[in-house]
Order: structure tokens, then C-alpha cells, then sequence
């Protein structure tokens, strides 16, 4: 077959200098008619291997009988129904080449962002453990938001991926910005909108902040690429030979790293840096609302006898003279905070470790004296029993009275006067004139 080099200077021989073919068939030892097909040519020459067939051809009419019914029925189903004797390779290129003419295909616009108006969300999964105390480590969810005009990144690790702390590092994030996007665009994650709905915190904490939140289609990572390839981005760029000594510590490098890097960096799509776009994309934001949203875990119960209540898996004491009292219990980030009518009646720093127990001693010595208070309760009360005397709760005696002062305070006696014989009669009957 003839190259593109002998292509190129018969071409060049014939029609720059006039060689006649005879000379150029001579000059570069190459057949008449190959020098004629060269001519007659305007495009160079292309090596194209002959198709030798696939093992999957034999197979076409059956599979493509099955996609007419079922045109998402997975390969290996297929495969079972059509008999496949082979590996799943040759079938995999067929069902790829195939499938599109029944399932259509579903084209993605090039979307063109404006100013303030989107703000992708999304939870990135880091590899690498993070000390959370002194034996535990865990991989913990990192919030990330991607603003769509300036590409502005900013993220922040949470403690977990239920709706008050999601909320809680998405309040903290839009706050350091200083204004609000107008659309939050959200996958379909459990505590944001698992049911196809946005849940009940996620709209509450958006109708705080004027804002709406928009839900990605099911089975869609396109819906909200550019925060799904940050994510990426973190992995390759950030993670990559970084150890961490706890929670606040990846917090405090991941800051930096945004700060210096990511946020510095050029972005080939909007020709700029995120830093020198963010001051057109948050005037045309949202102002922040005059009140903070609620954010954070909440729940009110019962403070039972061992006067600790549940957070995440995590055991907090409250002061346990609210024992068998309700308390309102409210857990950020960053602390845990114990109200009882209003009053606060435990405050702890929030442990981001599983199953730990989280103990204020001054709530121990308040337990210990109620205990040596009730011991010593019973004690006098067992003795009061044993003496015959009784005693108020203060410690004095209660006085008793004798019988015969109620008797005379009601008007009654019940003294008897003498024995009386029920078989003798009256004495006005018994005398005779």
C-alpha cells in the first residue's frame, strides 16, 4: 500500500515540477497504476483493516427481538435468554452499538450560567480516615458548593450526612459568602430529598433564606457535573499526600488549599479565575435574611433516670435535677447545648466518634449528693417508723393530737353513761299511780 510520504511527492513531482509518469514510476520504483491512483487522489492514503465480523452477529436479530420489548433489559439477562456461549465482551459492543435506536438518547445543551443564580451542592466521600479521638478514626462527609457563574468553590467537613448537620455546614458556607444563590442544586441525597421531594428541614431552612432548592433527575450525575467533577478534583489535587490529625485540622487545610489553589487557578470554560468572578456573582445574589435559619439536630424528650441524652450515637449528661422533666436538645458542628424551660441545663463540645460517652463532672457530683440526700431520706424515715414518730420531709416531727380534741371540736360524745338492759322496760312505764 502506498504511504502518505510517496503520496505526497508524486503528487508534488507531477504537478509542481511537470515529471512526466514514466519518470516518477523510475525515480521512485513504484507501479504505473499506483502512480495514477495517487493522481486521481485528493485525499491521503488510509490503512483500513477489512472487518472480519463479530461472534455477537450471529446473535442480532435475538437481541434486538428482546430490545423491542424490554429496550433496558440489563446484558446478562439478555444474555441468558439468547443462550450466549462467549464472554461478555463481544455482547457488551453489540448491546452499546444497538441499544441507542430503542432507548433514544438523550442529548445534554451546553448551559450558559448567569450571575447568582446556581449554586451546585453536593457530599464528597474522602478516602482517608479522619482521627475523631484517640482510638477512632472515620471517613466523614465533606460539603461542597460550587457556584455555577465563577466556579467559586468552598466545602467544609461535617460530622454526618443527616439533615441538621448538612444544613448546619450549608448555612456556614452561604454565610461566608455574604449573600445567598437563588437556586441550591441538590441529588436526590436522603436528607435533602430521597422521596423525590424536598424534605421538610431542607425547604423550611430554604423559605428562611428566599432561596429555592432544586432536585437532580434519578440516576443523573450530569444534572450537577461541575460540582461531581470538584470532587473529583479534591481527589487528585487535595487528598493526595495529606495526613490530618483531626476534623478541624482537614478543615483548616482544606481552607487553605481553596484559599491558594483551587479558587486561584484559571478555569479554562469561563477563561478566568473563580476569585476575580465571585464579586459579580454575589451582587446579584440573595441578601442574607435578617434572622439565622434553624439548622443543627433537635429533638425534645424525657430526661430519664440516667440523665443522658442521645446525639448521633453519642451519650451527653444534663444536670440531673430535670430528672423525669422535658429538655429541648440542640447539637451543631461544634456543641451541644441542653435547655429545660428555657434554662440551660448541660453544654458540651459536639464528638464527632461514634458510641462515646460524653460525662460533665459537676453533673456526677449533683448525681452523688441527690443520692446521699434520698439514702438519708429513707434512713430517717425507717427510723420514724421503727419509734413511732413521724416527720416531715424538712426533718420535724409532726404533731399528734388526742382523739377526744376532735370529739369535742365536732360537737359529739361518745362517753357512755351506764350499762343499760335492753329487756327492762321504760321507767315511766314500769311505776303505777
Amino acid at each position: 500500500m502506498l504511504n502518505v510520504e510517496d503520496w505526497a511527492e508524486i503528487r508534488r513531482l507531477h504537478r509542481a515540477e511537470g515529471v512526466p509518469i514514466k519518470e516518477i514510476v523510475r525515480r521512485l520504483g513504484v507501479a504505473r497504476n499506483t502512480v495514477r491512483a495517487a493522481l486521481r487522489s485528493d485525499e491521503p492514503p488510509k490503512y483500513q483493516r477489512a472487518s472480519r465480523g463479530s461472534v455477537a452477529d450471529a446473535y442480532e436479530p435475538q437481541v434486538r427481538a428482546l430490545l423491542v420489548q424490554w429496550p433496558r433489559m440489563p446484558g446478562p439477562v439478555i444474555a441468558q435468554r439468547i443462550g450466549w456461549p462467549y464472554s461478555e465482551g463481544p455482547l457488551k459492543k453489540l448491546l452499546a452499538r444497538i441499544r441507542p435506536e430503542y432507548v433514544g438518547i438523550d442529548p445534554a445543551d451546553r448551559v450558559v450560567y448567569q450571575p447568582g443564580e446556581i449554586a451546585q451542592c453536593d457530599l464528597w466521600f474522602p478516602e482517608t480516615p479522619v482521627p475523631v479521638e484517640a482510638r477512632q478514626a472515620r471517613i466523614l462527609p465533606v460539603l461542597v458548593v460550587t457556584l455555577a457563574f465563577s466556579r467559586f468553590l468552598s466545602a467544609t467537613m461535617i460530622p454526618s450526612r443527616q439533615a441538621g448537620d448538612i444544613l448546619s455546614g450549608m448555612w456556614l458556607l452561604i454565610a461566608a459568602l455574604g449573600r445567598v444563590p437563588k437556586t441550591l442544586v441538590w441529588d436526590r441525597e436522603s436528607a435533602i430529598g430521597g422521596t423525590g421531594r424536598v424534605s421538610v428541614p431542607a425547604a423550611a431552612f430554604a423559605g428562611t433564606l428566599a432561596t429555592r432548592i432544586r432536585l437532580a433527575p434519578p440516576r443523573d450525575p450530569e444534572f450537577k457535573g461541575m460540582v461531581e467533577r470538584n470532587n473529583g478534583f479534591f481527589e487528585t489535587s487535595f487528598l493526595p499526600g495529606r495526613s490530618f490529625a483531626s476534623p478541624v485540622d482537614f478543615n483548616n487545610q482544606l481552607g487553605d488549599w481553596l484559599a491558594t489553589r483551587a479558587n486561584t487557578r484559571t478555569v479554562r470554560a469561563i477563561q478566568g479565575r473563580p476569585v476575580d468572578l465571585l464579586e459579580t456573582d454575589r451582587q446579584a445574589m440573595t441578601p442574607l435574611p435578617p434572622v439565622a435559619p434553624a439548622v443543627g439536630l433537635t429533638q425534645r424528650i424525657r430526661l430519664a433516670r440516667d440523665y443522658y441524652v442521645r446525639v448521633d450515637t453519642c451519650d451527653y449528661s444534663v444536670d440531673p435535677r430535670v430528672i423525669g422533666r422535658f429538655v429541648e436538645v440542640t447539637a451543631s458542628p461544634t456543641r451541644v447545648l441542653v435547655l429545660c424551660e428555657g434554662a440551660p441545663v448541660a453544654e458540651h463540645e459536639r464528638s464527632w466518634a461514634k458510641h462515646a460517652v460524653i460525662t460533665d463532672p459537676a453533673h456526677v457530683a449533683t448525681a452523688h449528693q441527690m443520692r446521699l440526700a434520698l439514702a438519708e431520706q429513707r434512713r430517717a424515715q425507717q427510723q420514724a417508723q421503727q419509734t413511732g414518730a413521724r416527720r416531715h420531709s424538712d426533718g420535724h416531727s409532726v404533731a399528734l393530737r388526742a382523739l377526744p380534741d376532735y370529739d369535742a371540736l365536732f360537737g359529739v360524745d361518745f362517753t357512755p353513761t351506764g350499762t343499760a338492759d335492753p329487756t327492762a322496760a321504760p321507767a315511766t312505764e314500769a311505776s303505777t299511780p
